[in-house]
C-alpha cells in the first residue's frame, strides 16, 4: 500500500468519524451478520454437493470440478442472499450528520420496495455474477495449493514411517492457502466490487453493469476501479483465512 492510499483512509475514516460519530463505523453490520451465517452455509453445501456429484463426471478433485463447482456454488448463494447485502450497502452509504435519526433496515427494505418494488432488491446482481470469476479464481488456486501441502505432508509422512493424522499445522497451511488465494483473486477481480456499489446507490444515475463500468471509466478513469481495494483486502484475508480453516476443521470433524 502506497503512503498516499495509507492517507486516503486515514483522511475517509477521519471525515466520517467528524461529521457522523462511532456509530457510523458499525452502519450495516446487522444486515451482514444476518446475511453471512445463510450465505455461507448456501455456498459451502452448493460447493461440496456440486464437487460431489462432478467428482463422478470429470477427474476427482480436477480444476474443472472446482472451478464449475465453484461458479455453480457462487450463483446459487448471489441469487438467494442479494436481497440482504443491497440494504447492508443502502446503510452504509445512508451518510447523515452526527445527532440526525439513522435509517434502520426495516426502514429501508420499506423504502427499496416502494421506490423499485421487488426488482429493488436484486440491484447489483449483475455485477455480483460478474463476481463469480473471483470465487472461481479463488478456489482453484485454494484448492491447488491444498493439494500440493497434502502432498508434501504425505511424502513427509512415508519417509518417516509415520501415521499421516491432522495437526494445528495443516490448518494453519490452509489459512496461509486461503490468505493467498484470496489476495490473488480479489487483486484481479475488484472491480466488479465497485460496479456494485455503484448500481446498489440509492437514486443512482447506473443502470446496468457494462453502462456502470463504461460510465465509471469515462468520468474517473481506470484507477477508480481499485478504489478501496486496500481496505477490501484487510477486510476480506483474514475473514477467508479463518473462513476456510473453519470449514476444512468442520468437514475434517464430521468424517471422523
Amino acid at each position: 500500500m502506497s503512503q498516499r492510499d495509507t492517507l486516503v483512509h486515514l483522511f475517509a475514516g477521519g471525515v466520517i468519524l467528524e461529521k457522523e460519530g462511532p456509530r457510523s463505523l458499525f452502519r450495516g453490520l446487522g444486515p451482514n451478520l444476518v446475511g453471512v451465517a445463510p450465505s455461507r452455509a448456501i455456498y459451502f453445501a452448493a460447493y461440496s454437493n456440486c464437487k460431489e456429484t462432478l467428482n463422478g463426471v470429470f477427474d476427482p478433485d480436477s480444476t474443472q470440478v472446482h472451478m464449475i463447482s465453484a461458479a455453480m456454488a457462487g450463483f446459487t448463494a448471489i441469487t438467494a442472499t442479494n436481497p440482504i447485502w443491497l440494504v447492508k450497502t443502502r446503510l452504509q452509504l445512508d451518510a447523515r450528520n452526527r445527532g440526525e435519526k439513522r435509517m434502520g433496515a426495516f426502514e429501508c427494505v420499506r423504502k427499496v420496495y416502494q421506490t423499485d418494488g421487488l426488482r429493488g432488491f436484486y440491484r447489483g446482481m449483475s455485477a455480483s455474477y460478474a463476481g463469480i470469476s473471483e470465487t472461481v479464481i479463488h478456489f482453484v488456486i485454494y484448492e491447488n495449493i491444498k493439494q500440493k501441502l497434502l502432498e508434501y505432508k504425505i511424502a513427509s509422512t512415508m519417509e518417516n514411517d509415520e501415521e499421516s493424522v491432522k495437526e494445528a499445522s495443516d490448518f494453519v497451511g490452509m489459512m496461509l492457502a486461503a490468505a493467498t488465494s484470496k489476495t490473488c483473486a480479489t487483486s484481479i477481480a475488484y472491480p466488479h466490487e465497485v460496479i456494485r456499489t455503484r448500481l446498489r446507490e440509492e437514486g443512482t444515475k447506473y443502470r446496468s453493469f457494462f453502462q456502470t463500468l463504461s460510465l465509471v471509466v469515462q468520468e474517473e478513469g481506470y484507477g477508480s476501479l481499485y478504489r478501496g481495494l486496500t481496505t477490501h483486502l484487510v477486510r476480506q484475508i483474514p475473514n477467508t483465512a479463518i473462513m476456510m480453516a473453519t470449514y476444512e476443521l468442520v468437514v475434517y470433524l464430521l468424517n471422523g
